[in-house]
């Protein structure tokens, strides 16, 4: 009596599963790498589309502040910043990091609800939520790193 065999036998469905397994083993810190990437660029945008709006905004007041990082020592609320932009020269200010932080803004004058700044800086303390003193400019690798915008270019920065 010959039996047709019907159906995988368990050698062949563990032979799957441990494939399947390999490939997650794989893919899966390359996934988690480029949602932090994404995070990074989130921020990025969200920095240098606040920092035109400012920059619009000052020329029309007939003062071009200029972003600098020198002298912008006075924080303000990013919600002040937003509340100044909005709806005219931006029509929803992003005021969160791509980890879902509130941006910080300073400046070197604050005059009320009204900032009147020569200089400013906009930050993120990256993905540990936590500000680096101690962070040298320029370009970076990690994650934690803090991204900080002034004169006009990023001061720190993930690299490409």
């Amino acid at each position: 009596m010959n039996r047709r065999s019907r159906g995988f036998t368990l050698v062949e469905l563990l032979m799957v599963v441990a494939i399947i397994g390999i490939l997650a083993v794989i893919a899966i810190p390359n996934l988690v790498t480029a949602l932090q990437r994404a995070k990074q660029k989130k921020t990025m945008v969200n920095i240098r589309n606040i920092a035109t709006a400012w920059e619009a905004r000052s020329s029309d007041f007939s003062q071009y502040n200029a972003a600098g990082l020198a002298g912008a020592d006075i924080s303000i609320p990013i919600t002040t910043v937003a509340d100044m932009l909005s709806p005219t020269y931006i029509r929803t200010p992003p005021v969160t990091d791509g980890w879902g932080r509130q941006l910080s803004s300073y400046v070197d004058a604050a005059v009320g609800s009204n900032v009147s700044a020569n200089h400013y800086a906009i930050a993120s303390p990256g993905r540990d939520g936590v500000y680096n003193a101690a962070q040298p400019s320029g370009g970076f690798s990690g994650f934690d790193c803090d991204i900080i915008y002034a004169n006009g270019t990023f001061v720190t920065y993930p690299f490409q």
